[in-house]
């Protein structure tokens, strides 16, 4: 059995009063890539915000690694100080649909600012880092431009490699590829199916249907704030739920 990296237990999410995220559990084991699928207004966003802190859940349990980070306390989610919540921000990255790079600095400081501030490392350590990654991820030649500079694709592999800079337990992925033209979705997927090649444990809300039967263990889709399927690619790609075939079916064509 391979170690479980996060679980979420009957997690609840509201918003003025509407059920966001109504009573989802799942668990995430080590080296495995689960992909959350389902239409606008489904919870799958919030879904991640809560997962990464984001944003505070109003029911339910989380942990990482298997230590608690908030416990259902009498229908109420009851999280760890802040001060002991600082930790689990190290165990994850995550990468926006929006990139969310700094403007103002260059691609190398965006990388490196994180690892010098929060992780303590050294400029010339983190800088070594940074160009591993770079060159990892074919933006060798980008290190002193700034985001303006680049492209869509481009720069979104930027916050991928700072994601990855921090060398975290899971990665979470938030529609990479949704602000991007179909030249460029090609590039961002390239290098997630790359990592997943490398059993880099993944969460991915994605609208790509053909990229997360490929590349994903586990699917699981998403409707009203519940978790209406989850399976293989394969049993949720054959699933007999009409709801889950009509999706499938319109983003498949």
């Amino acid at each position: 059995m391979s170690e479980v990296l996060l679980e979420i237990n009957h997690i609840r999410k509201e918003f003025d009063g509407l059920g966001i995220l109504r009573d989802i559990s799942l668990s995430v084991s080590r080296g495995e890539v689960v992909s959350i699928i389902g239409p606008s207004g489904s919870g799958k966003s919030t879904l991640l915000r809560c997962a990464t802190l984001l944003e505070k859940m109003d029911g339910g349990s989380l942990s990482y690694m298997g230590e608690t980070v908030c416990r259902d306390a009498g229908g109420k989610s009851e999280y760890v100080s802040k001060k002991e919540l600082k930790k689990f921000h190290s165990y994850f990255g995550l990468v926006f649909q929006s990139f969310n790079l700094f403007p103002h600095y260059s691609v190398m400081k965006n990388i490196t600012d994180a690892l010098i501030s929060v992780q303590g490392a050294s400029r010339k350590e983190a800088e070594e880092t940074a160009w591993k990654l770079l060159k990892q991820l074919g933006l060798e030649d980008k290190a002193k431009a700034y985001p303006y500079q680049l492209s869509g694709g481009q720069q979104q592999r930027v916050s991928i490699a700072r994601a990855l800079a921090l060398n975290p337990k899971i990665l979470f992925f938030d529609e990479p590829t949704s602000a991007l033209d179909p030249e460029l979705t090609i590039d961002v997927l390239k290098v997630i199916r790359q990592l997943a090649q490398e059993h880099m444990t993944m969460i991915i809300v994605t609208h790509e249907m053909g990229f997360a039967k490929e590349v994903s263990d586990k699917i699981v889709f998403m409707e009203d704030g519940v978790i209406q399927e989850q399976g293989t690619p394969e049993e949720v790609f054959h699933s007999e739920n009409p709801r889950v075939r009509e999706f499938i079916g319109k983003l498949s064509d």
